[in-house]
């Protein structure tokens, strides 16, 4: 959510920010609404002085033993007068912000302005971009070892749900130990979050109301299941004060994701290249502003690091600004590269949403230091960051193309100590 205040100041600026981020806003709207809220606390704020003001007199005028009827009669009128506007400016209120969700975070400076992918800009690459040896893709060379099923994950379940089978699950879990094994070295606090969170959370993430088509919804329970672990963790402070010694935390989580992937019918549906369930590790930090800019490039470090040591050719992306996240201020994509289907994939995105998540969950921190009166630094709001580190599905079909010899699925040195095999015959 962005300050009202820096959209009353620069509300051309905010319009043009939401077209480039392919979003819909009505600014003029929210300008309005919130000025129609002012303009009712001033005048509550003067009804109320009034009040106050009958009220003394009532007191003296009875004490001298008058006749109060008149200004009571007054009193009641403006009583009624407040009751009316509070009602009316909660009304206001609701709408204003109701309109104030609907606006996409700020780009950051260094992001390129662009309607979609294709405007991207690649800052690096990393190994080799080759064609497959063996001809097969994950799908066949997965049959021929057994390593999932999805003709049985559609019967228990739908299309774009699988069975980890075998040693493909043993794999699958080796993933997940050495992504989380990796950033506990780095300094984050493993947790394992709630795969189910309500609507506050959802909403303060800018899952709600942007992404709903997209979300698995319990209505009963009024309960989602999580797109990512990016939604409980970040919501893990909400409506918190941290003090500045906390800073910067730094988290990682494992959860499956779920997904329904609306108005993606027909897009790289085949096998694991899209999926309704997958597995995923997520780093989320709460930052002061300051640092934020220097903790994402940490965090690109530590993923860069994981699909080395997995070593897989891979690019890195700076989303423009019309590919970027509804919430996110700027974003890096990874890519690596998939021999057989002859692509790129996506399997990293890292972000910095700078104060946009923090302003909904409503989570402050309190720096350090005094103002010249004497009094404590008012609580200012952190930033948040997020990155993949990393997604199973598509690491996995890159994996099983390059390390497939045509008889044996060779595993990366650094799993074997997980899977306790060397290859899958």
């Amino acid at each position: 959510m962005l300050d009202i205040k820096f959209i009353r100041e620069n509300p051309d600026v905010v319009k043009e920010n939401t077209a480039n981020k392919n979003a819909s806003a009505d600014i003029d709207k929210i300008i309005s609404l919130d000025q129609r809220r002012r303009e009712i606390l001033s005048l509550v704020e003067q009804q109320k002085f009034e009040r106050n003001v009958n009220s003394k007199q009532i007191g003296d005028i009875k004490k001298a033993g008058g006749d109060a009827s008149q200004i009571m009669n007054d009193m009641k009128v403006i009583s009624e007068s407040i009751k009316s506007m509070d009602t009316e400016l909660r009304e206001v209120e609701q709408k204003r912000d109701e309109e104030l969700l609907k606006i996409p975070n700020m780009s950051d400076e260094v992001v390129p302005v662009g309607k979609n992918e294709t405007d991207n800009k690649e800052i690096k690459s990393w190994g080799l971009v080759r064609d497959s040896s063996h001809g097969l893709d994950h799908i066949a060379i997965a049959k021929k070892l057994g390593l999932f099923d999805f003709e049985r994950g559609a019967k228990v379940t739908g299309a774009g749900f699988s069975f980890m089978t075998g040693k493909g699950a043993r794999l699958e879990r080796a993933l997940i130990n050495y992504f989380l094994d990796s950033h506990s070295e780095n300094g984050y606090s493993e947790t394992i979050p709630p795969f189910v969170v309500n609507e506050d959370s959802m909403r303060s993430t800018g899952q709600l109301p942007k992404m709903a088509e997209d979300m698995y919804h319990a209505q009963i329970d009024n309960l989602y299941l999580i797109p990512t672990a990016e939604v409980p963790l970040t919501n893990l402070h909400r409506d918190e004060i941290l003090q500045d010694s906390d800073l910067s935390i730094k988290l990682c989580g494992y959860s499956p994701c779920f997904r329904r992937e609306a108005g993606s019918h027909g897009k790289d549906v085949r096998g694991f290249l899209r999926v309704h369930q997958f597995n995923k590790v997520e780093l989320v930090k709460f930052t002061r502003p300051q640092d934020s800019a220097k903790e994402l490039q940490s965090m690109l470090s530590d993923v860069e690091k994981l699909i080395q040591g997995l070593g897989l050719s891979y690019r890195i992306l700076l989303l423009c600004s019309g590919d970027t996240s509804f919430a996110s201020s700027v974003t890096y994509d990874f890519e690596v590269w998939a021999e057989s289907e002859k692509s790129w994939l996506e399997v990293s995105s890292c972000s910095n949403f700078k104060d946009f998540q923090s302003r909904r969950a409503n989570i402050r921190y309190r720096p350090k230091g005094k103002v010249s009166e004497g009094k404590k630094i008012s609580p200012e709001f952190v930033h948040t960051l997020n990155g993949s580190a990393l997604a199973t599905p598509r690491i996995l079909v890159a994996l099983i193309e390059q390390y497939f010899d045509g008889t044996s699925l060779w595993i990366p040195e650094v799993l074997r100590k997980y899977t306790g095999f060397d290859r899958i015959d």
